[in-house]
């Protein structure tokens, strides 16, 4: 993951000042994770971060666990988060797809696997589990919420066995597994990745623009995480996204008003290539986790079909659940959320 992590847990904090909770959280080296750990490190609340190996900041008064202490940190909290998952955003081979999928399912399966071993004096009773938009597939003209079919594609596959996964959870576990939309945020994500094509005068949509673009903003979907963990109500899928998604074409405009440059040209090649690296084709575009942002995915080589850029994709995500669940959303429109963002 990438800056979703750390600026959900920052903000997630200062939500819990008063609920004295105890949070495991997976993957908190991301974007939407470090976000969490300085909020919880600004209150009263215990932030435990558990990850595979891996080094991350230092945040005081959060413990890093890493696998061999995953037990200890599991048994014992009020709830677990589990936001864990290889990177998406990277040029694709059979090795990177099946590390996608594994990252997801290992994590998963283990964090489950640990609450469910768990004394029941000691279980945690909440499990925040991660998901995405690519369960749902793409489409220019759907419109996709909480009720809605699968999709039949490879990310629709890797969000199908990962929500399998999380629902082997001991059913006295309130299970609340949220399909993350594009995250927007000031250090990282999608936005990360748009505004220097800005910047250098090249930003625009991507193909023909009409993509729908499924976005929530970061302390909306801090927030609606924070809700899960603590209201009995929020259980089930629940999609973490705005509640008036917009085409590709109407967010660049946005972009560009907020940042003072035009978005009147698509974004070329060379820029493409730039942020990709040499020999990209990009086939499509999708979000697997929404906390990651916008990304291109390489699925062919250079030497099959060199300057071809197909039309990408996207799909429109609505959160039924959420507003059924009278969910105070602070961020409804993309443009407010630029201004906020920018400001």
């Amino acid at each position: 993951m990438d800056l979703a992590a750390s600026e959900i847990l920052l903000t997630f904090c200062r939500l819990l000042q008063a609920s004295q909770m105890t949070v495991s959280v997976t993957g908190a080296t991301g974007f939407i994770d470090n976000h969490q750990v300085r909020v919880l490190t600004r209150s009263r609340s215990k932030a435990e971060l558990i990850f595979p190996g891996k080094k991350t900041r230092f945040f005081p008064g959060v413990m890093i666990a890493e696998e061999p202490q995953w037990r200890d940190c599991i048994q014992g909290s009020t709830a677990v988060v589990n936001l864990a998952g290889t990177p998406i955003g990277t040029r694709w081979s059979s090795e990177i797809k099946k590390e996608i999928k594994e990252s997801r399912i290992r994590v998963t399966s283990k964090v489950v696997d640990l609450i469910n071993e768990s004394p029941e004096g000691v279980r945690p009773s909440v499990l925040v589990s991660a998901t995405a938009l690519g369960y749902y597939g793409t489409s220019e003209t759907e419109v996709f919420d909480e009720s809605s079919p699968s999709g039949n594609d490879y990310l629709a596959e890797v969000c199908r066995e990962w929500e399998g996964t999380a629902l082997k959870v001991n059913k006295d576990v309130r299970l609340a597994l949220i399909r993350i939309g594009i995250v927007l945020g000031k250090d990282g994500g999608a936005l990360a990745k748009m505004i220097p094509l800005f910047m250098m005068f090249a930003g625009g949509p991507l193909g023909s623009g009409q993509q729908w673009f499924s976005w929530i903003h970061l302390d909306d979907i801090v927030n609606l995480i924070y809700e899960a963990l603590s209201n009995p109500s929020y259980r089930g899928v629940i999609n973490g996204t705005a509640p008036n998604p917009v085409r590709l074409a109407e967010m660049c405009d946005h972009l560009g008003n907020v940042l003072g440059r035009p978005s009147w040209l698509p974004v070329p090649e060379f820029a493409l290539k730039a942020v990709l690296g040499e020999g990209a084709f990009v086939v499509r575009m999708f979000v697997l986790m929404s906390f990651t942002g916008l990304f291109l995915i390489i699925s062919a080589p250079n030497k099959q079909l060199s300057n071809q850029l197909q039309v990408l994709e996207g799909q429109r995500v609505v959160p039924a659940r959420a507003k059924e669940l009278g969910f105070p959303f602070k961020y409804r429109y993309v443009k407010d959320a630029l201004k906020a963002i920018m400001s």
